[in-house]
């Protein structure tokens, strides 16, 4: 089971991230540094496999949330640097949650319960359907209202599969 971290902030930066002396590499990787409100800058290690929410392009001055591994190990340098495996871009409309559910739906750190409707889309990264029940799995939600209580409960607007 995968725990995830997450750092918001602006982006400061975006250069080509150099993985070795292979040409046909050169280009496919993407340092992306962020500049979070409380001033601390994290960088994330941009890959070929880090989903994109809504495929957005990203640029210098939007304000992102970068979730990552947070059971790898991560060498101890500042500004920190992860591997980022999602990115989402911010909206003011939407919430963005990505997190282990458990058979219940309700995710890892107990704060979310999903609510799933007739009309949710759950879908690959691929953007396919996901055609089985999402528990027990990484999931990213999005989702616009949430209760108060907790675990906050939602009927998220949208599930896409972290396979």
């Amino acid at each position: 089971m995968r725990k995830y971290g997450s750092s918001s902030g602006r982006v400061t930066l975006i250069q080509d991230y150099p993985t070795g002396a292979e040409e046909e590499g050169r280009g496919c990787f993407k340092l992306m540094s962020l500049l979070s409100n409380d001033g601390l800058i994290v960088n994330f290690v941009i890959s070929p496999t880090t989903y994109f929410l809504n495929h957005v392009i990203v640029s210098v001055g939007d304000y992102v949330t970068g979730f990552y591994d947070a059971n790898v190990p991560v060498i101890l340098i500042y500004p920190p640097q992860y591997q980022a495996l999602v990115v989402a871009k911010y909206n003011p409309y939407q919430n963005v949650k990505v997190d282990y559910f458990n058979r219940e739906l309700v995710s890892s750190d107990g704060q979310l319960h999903l609510n799933i409707s007739r009309d949710t889309p759950i879908l690959l990264q691929n953007n396919q359907p996901f055609t089985l029940y999402p528990a027990n799995r990484n999931l990213l939600v999005e989702y616009s209202f949430s209760t108060f209580s907790i675990p906050a409960q939602t009927t998220p607007n949208r599930i896409i599969v972290l396979c």
